[in-house]
């Protein structure tokens, strides 16, 4: 397994690196001021207002401070803080992207727990603050990359969710662990329509769950998550697309059989089980060849290739050696 190394240094919560250093303003109006409108622009730009509307962000949220990780990221610039939290997909609060970013004022994160059941010897039912406590926080600058064809370098803090595994002891049963989002229709608006079965499900592998760059996240710029971000507790896995990685947790069940999760319920044929960023095997309605970083120019940057595994091949190839890549999808 290759993993960078600890370069001998841990960075002081005060430097994990802060929204301030990033926000900006977007290119977007001065398109439009410039002449540059029609439905998709102004599309951009409405999104562009969002961000910068103190309705979404009032006031900056709590602190997670943390280390900087060692474990393998990226240094690539980041995606300012306006652009993560006002560019999402989060269904239960609405199918456009700006939806999350208007809507999930609504989700109640406390009080919150997430129960851990299923295969494992020492089954719990966690409050999210001794969650939180659980190991040491750490901050992982990751790209993400969603199916739609657009990326971010986000952030984010929390914790290998090995720490989290370890401690419930999975039993020689447990081959799969599935994640399963809040489904509350008081909170989040959009439950209840047919766009997927609710709640919200995914699943990894145990050696996928298991890998250093696996994320149980809390926060992202050194602060807790914002609701449309998945508040309080969500995964990342840098190395799939975005949909892998479920949001607002509250249950996680290790199980001996691979989970039906929700896009796989909902078209197989397009969204599979694995989800691994792979260029080379095209979406069945566009290219993964190729994707845009959201702000840098908005719809009129050049694109950038697509990386295999998103540029962390290095790091997890070997988990799916001898697979079919094109087939398991």
């Amino acid at each position: 397994m290759h993993l960078l190394k600890d370069r001998g240094f841990a960075v002081p919560s005060s430097e994990v690196t802060s929204r301030d250093v990033y926000e900006g303003r977007r290119h977007m109006l001065k398109l439009l001021a410039m002449g540059a409108a029609g439905a998709t622009l102004s599309a951009w730009a409405g999104r562009d207002a969002l961000a910068q509307s103190t309705t979404v962000r009032p006031n900056k949220l709590a602190a997670l401070p943390g280390s900087r990780s060692s474990v393998g990221g990226t240094m690539e610039k980041l995606t300012p803080y306006q652009d993560v939290t006002t560019y999402n997909n989060f269904y239960e609060f609405g199918t456009d992207k700006s939806d999350p970013g208007r809507n999930a004022h609504t989700l109640k994160t406390r009080p919150w727990t997430v129960a851990v059941e299923g295969e494992v010897k020492k089954p719990k039912v966690y409050d999210i603050d001794e969650l939180i406590k659980l190991a040491p926080m750490e901050e992982r600058i990751y790209r993400l990359r969603c199916v739609e064809g657009w990326s971010m370098v986000v952030p984010w803090m929390g914790y290998s969710m090995s720490e989290l595994i370890k401690r419930v002891e999975p039993t020689g049963q447990a081959k799969y662990v599935e994640f399963v989002t809040l489904a509350d229709p008081k909170t989040m608006p959009y439950v209840g329509s047919r766009v997927l079965e609710w709640p919200y499900i995914e699943g990894l592998r145990m050696d996928e769950a298991m890998h250093p760059l696996a994320l149980l996240t809390f926060g992202l710029y050194g602060e807790v998550l914002p609701n449309q971000n998945g508040a309080p507790v969500r995964a990342v896995l840098p190395w799939k697309y975005g949909f892998k990685s479920g949001k607002s947790i509250v249950k996680i069940r290790f199980v001996e059989k691979e989970p039906r999760t929700s896009w796989v319920k909902a078209n197989s044929g397009e969204y599979g089980f694995y989800s691994n960023v792979n260029p080379k095997v095209d979406h069945p309605r566009w290219s993964q060849a190729t994707e845009r970083r959201i702000g840098e120019d908005g719809i009129f940057q050049k694109k950038r290739p697509t990386l295999m595994f998103n540029g962390y091949e290095s790091q997890v190839g070997q988990l799916y050696a001898g697979m079919d890549l094109a087939k398991y999808f």
